[in-house]
C-alpha cells in the first residue's frame, strides 16, 4: 500500500495538470487591437468589440438580448433592479452557495429568504421555494452549483405560477445546456461571470443574458450611469433616466472573452468526457458518493466536480481529505458553508443594514437547512483543471482518494494533524 503524500510518501498524480487560464498568441493579438485602437473603456457603451463579445456570446449559449457588466456579481443586482425589486420585498435564494447570490438582494434592499437544497445535487430544492414564497416574495436565483444544474422545469413553473422573477445564477455554467437550452436563457434573466476561475474568463467582467428587451434596455441604462436605452440601443442627447451607476465592461475584457468563447465548446467537450470517466472510476471507492446525474442536463460543463464522502466510512471529515489530496496533487477545495453559518450572515456581529433595520427576518443563525449543512460537511470539489489533463490524470486522482481511504485508520488516529482550514 503506498505511503500517504504527505507522511514522505510519492505523490499519486505524477504530472501537473493543466493551468488556468488558457492563453497564446491569439490573446495577445486581441489585447493589441484594442490598445491601439485607442478605445480602451466602456464609454459609449457598447463599445465594438463589447458589442460584437455579446452576439458571439448570445450564439453560444443562446437567448436574444443580453448585456455586458463589469462583473458577475453586479449581474444579478442589476437585474432586480431592473425588474423592479427593492425595499419590503423578498427574494428566494438556496442555502448552499457563494454569499455573493445573497447580498444582490441587500444591495437592492430585499431581504435573502434562504431555503434549502436537494441533497442529491445541491441545487435549490423546488418544493422549498413554494413553503417560502410569501405575499412579499418577488423574485428568486436559482444557483446552478459545480456542474450541477437547478431543476428549471419546476423552478420556471413555480415563478410562472407565483408572477415572480427568476434570474438564473449561471456563473458556474458556461455552455451548459438544459433540456438542449441554454443555461441562463430560461429564466428571466441568466447571470454569468467572467472572473478569473471561471469556465468562461476575461479576468473580470459579467454578463447578464434578458428575456426581453425591455428589461435588457433598463439593465443597460442602470450599468450606463442611468442614460436612456431604448430598442437595445441608446437614446441620443437622452438625460439620465434612472439612478445608475458605472459598471461597463472594458474593450479589454471584451477582446479576451471573444478569444475565449472560441475555446470554449471544445473545452466543454473536453471536460465533459473526463467527468464521465471520473464519474465511473469514483463509483467503485467505499464512502463516496456521486450526486445525482439529471437527463434534463443535456450537456455538462465542469466548474468544479463534486462528490460527497462519509465522514463514517472514512473516519473523518471532508476537510482532511481534501487536505489529504491537495498533498497527492489533486486540486480541490471543501467548498460553501451553508449561509447561515457564515460570519457574514450573523446578525450580533453584522453590519448588513437589513440586521439593523429587519432583525427578525434576518436571524439567519437560528434557523436550519440540513442538506444545505450536510453538503457543507461532506463536498467534495475537483477544480476545473483535473478535467483538462489526460485520463491517466484522471485515473490517478481516483487512485489518490483511494490511497485515502486505505489508509483511513492511520489518518483518523492523527487527523488533527492533517485538517486545514477551506480557503477560496
Amino acid at each position: 500500500m503506498a505511503e500517504l503524500a504527505v507522511l514522505g510518501g510519492r505523490a499519486a498524480c505524477s504530472e501537473a495538470f493543466p493551468a488556468w487560464p488558457v492563453h497564446d498568441e491569439q490573446e495577445e493579438a486581441a489585447l493589441l487591437d484594442v490598445l491601439r485602437s485607442g478605445r480602451w473603456g466602456g464609454w459609449p457603451y457598447p463599445g465594438p468589440s463589447t458589442r460584437a463579445f455579446l452576439d458571439e456570446f448570445l450564439t453560444v449559449q443562446g437567448g436574444q438580448h443580453a448585456v455586458a457588466c463589469a462583473n458577475g456579481t453586479v449581474t444579478m443586482e442589476v437585474a432586480l433592479r431592473a425588474a423592479g425589486v427593492g425595499w419590503g420585498h423578498e427574494v428566494i435564494v438556496p442555502a448552499y452557495t457563494f454569499q455573493a447570490t445573497a447580498m444582490a438582494p441587500l444591495s437592492v434592499g430585499a431581504t435573502p429568504v434562504l431555503v434549502d437544497v436537494d441533497p442529491d445535487t445541491y441545487c435549490m430544492d423546488a418544493a422549498c421555494v413554494e413553503r417560502a414564497i410569501t405575499s412579499r416574495t418577488k423574485a428568486l436565483i436559482a444557483v446552478h452549483v459545480g456542474d450541477q444544474l437547478a431543476d428549471m422545469d419546476a423552478l420556471c413553473e413555480i415563478a410562472r405560477r407565483h408572477e415572480l422573477i427568476l434570474i438564473e445564477d449561471a456563473a458556474h455554467a458556461h455552455g451548459a445546456r438544459w433540456r438542449e437550452h441554454g443555461v441562463g436563457t430560461c429564466g428571466d434573466f441568466g447571470s454569468f461571470s467572467l472572473q478569473s476561475n471561471k469556465l468562461l474568463t476575461a479576468g473580470e467582467g459579467g454578463v447578464l443574458i434578458c428575456r426581453s428587451a425591455t428589461m435588457a434596455d433598463r439593465a443597460a441604462s442602470l450599468i450606463d450611469n442611468g442614460r436612456p436605452y431604448v430598442s437595445g440601443g441608446r437614446q441620443r442627447g437622452g438625460e439620465p433616466c434612472v439612478l445608475g451607476t458605472n459598471w461597463r465592461m472594458t474593450e479589454f475584457q471584451a477582446a479576451l472573452g471573444r478569444v475565449g468563447l472560441k475555446r470554449l465548446p471544445e473545452q466543454t467537450r473536453q471536460r465533459a468526457a473526463a467527468a464521465a470517466l471520473l464519474d465511473e472510476v469514483l463509483s467503485e471507492i467505499p464512502g463516496v458518493r456521486l450526486l445525482r446525474k439529471d437527463p434534463r442536463r443535456t450537456q455538462r460543463t465542469l466548474f468544479g466536480y463534486i462528490c460527497a464522502v462519509d465522514a463514517e466510512v472514512f473516519g473523518f471529515d471532508h476537510r482532511v481529505v481534501c487536505h489529504l489530496l491537495n498533498s497527492e496533487g489533486v486540486p480541490c477545495w471543501a467548498g460553501y458553508q451553508s449561509l447561515n453559518r457564515e460570519e457574514l450572515f450573523r446578525p450580533v456581529r453584522s453590519q448588513l443594514p437589513l440586521a439593523r433595520l429587519q432583525p427578525e427576518s434576518v436571524r439567519y443563525d437560528t434557523l436550519a437547512f440540513p442538506n444545505a449543512e450536510r453538503a457543507s460537511g461532506e463536498a467534495v470539489w475537483f477544480r476545473e483543471r483535473v478535467f483538462r489533463g489526460s485520463s491517466k490524470g484522471i485515473m490517478e486522482v481516483a487512485q489518490a482518494l483511494r490511497k485515502i481511504y486505505d489508509h483511513r485508520a492511520t489518518i483518523a488516529a492523527r487527523q488533527h494533524a492533517f485538517v486545514q482550514e477551506w480557503q477560496p
